[in-house]
């Protein structure tokens, strides 16, 4: 498992290239899909993914499509979406709302981020009968 903890007011997409690289370095697997919501919509995460060669499946903006129409014929071609695809990723956000909720995260009273990355380890590593 790969984790990087960030300010709470922090986004997940600047995190995602240090994410990705660190895989690689810790020798896993870069053959895998990344299915991401709109937050990871800008070009720029597109434009990495494409780089290392990772299949990915992320919904375009609205606003990003409105602007590729506007532009007519030079507006491109619209990015690969699979919905069916995209539909697996609530797994990935059940289980983050359930390690959410589990106690010694969901009080919020320690403020050290080795203490509170290691509660997040801790809760992913430990069974629970929730769903």
């Amino acid at each position: 498992m790969i984790a990087a903890l960030t300010g709470g007011q922090a986004g997940d997409n600047p995190m995602l290239a240090t994410l990705v690289k660190a895989l690689a370095e810790g020798g896993y697997d870069q053959d895998f899909r990344l299915l991401a919501d709109k937050a990871y919509s800008h070009p720029s995460t597109r434009i990495f993914l494409r780089g290392r060669k990772i299949k990915h499946t992320i919904p375009e903006k609205s606003d990003q499509i409105a602007r590729r129409k506007a532009k007519g014929s030079k507006g491109g071609r619209p990015p690969g979406f699979d919905s069916e695809t995209y539909k697996q990723r609530n797994t990935i956000e059940r289980s983050f709302s359930r390690v959410k909720q589990w106690p010694g995260l969901a009080t919020r009273y320690d403020t050290h981020a080795v203490t509170v990355l290691g509660g997040f380890t801790l809760a992913l590593a430990t069974p629970t009968h929730r769903a």
